[in-house]
């Protein structure tokens, strides 16, 4: 006989604690472990972080391990690596009781992933997806397996792809004096 399990709420999610230091994302109301972020995946999201300061965009307005939340088939509340937030978000998230992007507040300005071993399909495919559903101005998709970072701009209703690699220069609408090449990204995190 199997069990049903009663998909989560996005409410039920934020206030879970199963009294480990597990990390979660709520994908379609199920929760998922994250995998330990590899030493890699840090790296590059810290140095992309660093030189988002250098760039003058305020501390207040970067996020490591802040969430979400998405569309799916039920309630979704994706991590991503890094994230910029506009100041419209940053004021929302401003004394709220967790780091969660909520439906109701304003979408961040640009969101990071770094693509981890046999997780392709995930930063790609699905997250592509959801954060269209956001309308997510920009998409980063940095890829040290492939060796490419992959920007989606916005672009009337639908994201723009464009591929980078080597020491071709990142190419951002949203951050024009942005001024690092592919190569410069995925050499941070070796």
């Amino acid at each position: 006989m199997s069990v049903v399990v009663k998909p989560m709420t996005l409410e039920e999610y934020l206030t879970y604690d199963d009294g480990t230091d597990t990390r979660y994302e709520l994908v379609n109301g199920e929760l998922i472990a994250m995998p330990t972020e590899s030493t890699l995946n840090i790296r590059i999201a810290t140095f992309l972080l660093a030189h988002f300061l250098h760039l003058g965009i305020p501390v207040d307005r970067l996020a490591i391990g802040a969430q979400i939340a998405v569309s799916g088939a039920r309630a979704t509340a994706r991590e991503p690596d890094l994230m910029v937030l506009s100041e419209e978000t940053a004021t929302a998230l401003d004394g709220a009781t967790h780091c969660l992007i909520t439906h109701e507040m304003p979408p961040p300005l640009l969101v990071v992933e770094v693509v981890s071993p046999k997780q392709e399909d995930r930063d790609y495919r699905y997250k592509r997806t959801e954060y269209a559903g956001r309308q997510i101005p920009e998409y980063w998709i940095v890829d040290p397996i492939a060796q490419r970072v992959t920007l989606l701009e916005w672009v009337n209703g639908l994201y723009e792809e464009r591929v980078y690699q080597g020491q071709e220069a990142i190419v951002s609408v949203l951050f024009p004096t942005f001024d690092l090449t592919a190569e410069q990204i995925l050499r941070a995190g070796r």
